[in-house]
C-alpha cells in the first residue's frame, strides 16, 4: 500500500519567526503518517527552526535542495551531509526553477540525486512537460528524459524508495492547474516508465506526486486518481490553515 504524502514546498518565502509560528499552528492538527504522511520542504536557513518547533513530530521536514559534494569550496551551496545529520529525510531535486533558472541540467540533477541517496536521505524528483507540447495535442514525453537522465546509475534498491513530482512548468505558480485527467496522465507515464527501468514491483511501489497550483479546491479530484500518490504544493502550502485543508483532504 502506498501512503499518501502531501509535501510543500515553500521556496525562498517566510523568515525564521514565520516558519516557528507556522510549526506552532498545524504541529498538532495533522493526521497520524501511517494515514497520511505530510512535508514542508522550506530554505535551509529555517530547518533547524522547523525541527525544534515540530511538538507532535508528525510533519517531515525536508529540504529545497542541495550540492552533489559533501563539502568543499562551494560557497552558498547547501552540503547533503549536513542535512542528513540534521535528520532531514527528502531533498527536492530536479524542479523545474533549478533547471530554468540556474541552469541544472539532467547529469547535474542526477549527480543530487546521488548525492541524496550515498547520505541515507530520499529525493523528491521533479519532471514537468512544457505548455507548447500540451496546447499542441502532442503526447507528454519529456518526463521520460527527465527520469531516466536522473536516475543513471541509481539500483532497484533505491528507487523503491524513490518519490517522483509530476509538475507542468506551466501550471506551477500559474494559478493554471491541469485537469486531474491530465495529472494522471503524466503520473502514469512517470510510473510506467519506472516499470520499463526497474520492473513492475518497484513501479507499484514508488510514490508519484502531482504539483502545480495545487489547492483546497481541487485536490480531492487529483487524489481520487489511480496513479497519485500525492501532491506537491507551493503557494497553498505558505498559509498554515490552506495546508491543513490540503492534508485532511480526505474529510
Amino acid at each position: 500500500m502506498r501512503i499518501p504524502l502531501i509535501a510543500g514546498n515553500w521556496k525562498m518565502n517566510k523568515s525564521v519567526n514565520d516558519a516557528r509560528s507556522f510549526m506552532q499552528i498545524v504541529s498538532d492538527q495533522l493526521p497520524e503518517p501511517d494515514q497520511v504522511e505530510t512535508a514542508i520542504a522550506a530554505p535551509a536557513i529555517l530547518l533547524e527552526t522547523m525541527i525544534e518547533a515540530n511538538g507532535a513530530d508528525r510533519l517531515r521536514i525536508g529540504a529545497e535542495n542541495c550540492y552533489y559534494e559533501d563539502a568543499g569550496a562551494f560557497t552558498g551551496e547547501t552540503s547533503p551531509q549536513a542535512l542528513a545529520e540534521m535528520g532531514i529525510p527528502y531533498v527536492i531535486v530536479g524542479h523545474s526553477e533549478r533547471r530554468s533558472y540556474f541552469n541544472e541540467t539532467d547529469d547535474v540533477i542526477n549527480r543530487k540525486v546521488h548525492a541524496v541517496y550515498r547520505n541515507h536521505m530520499t529525493p523528491i524528483l521533479c519532471c514537468d512537460e512544457t505548455m507548447g507540447r500540451l496546447e499542441a495535442g502532442e503526447k507528454i514525453h519529456w518526463v521520460v528524459s527527465q527520469v531516466t537522465g536522473a536516475l543513471k546509475g541509481v539500483s532497484d534498491t533505491l528507487a523503491r524508495q524513490l518519490v517522483i513530482a509530476y509538475e507542468p512548468s506551466w501550471a506551477i505558480g500559474s494559478g493554471k492547474s491541469a485537469s486531474a485527467d491530465q495529472a494522471e496522465e503524466g503520473c502514469y507515464l512517470i510510473r510506467q516508465t519506472i516499470a520499463d527501468l526497474y520492473g513492475d514491483d518497484v513501479a507499484n511501489e514508488m510514490r508519484v506526486l502531482y504539483g502545480g497550483s495545487v489547492n483546497p479546491d481541487n485536490i480531492s479530484q487529483i487524489m481520487a486518481k489511480q496513479n497519485i500518490d500525492g501532491v506537491l504544493a507551493g503557494g497553498a502550502s505558505l498559509d498554515p490553515e490552506t495546508f491543513l485543508q490540503l492534508v485532511h483532504y480526505q474529510k
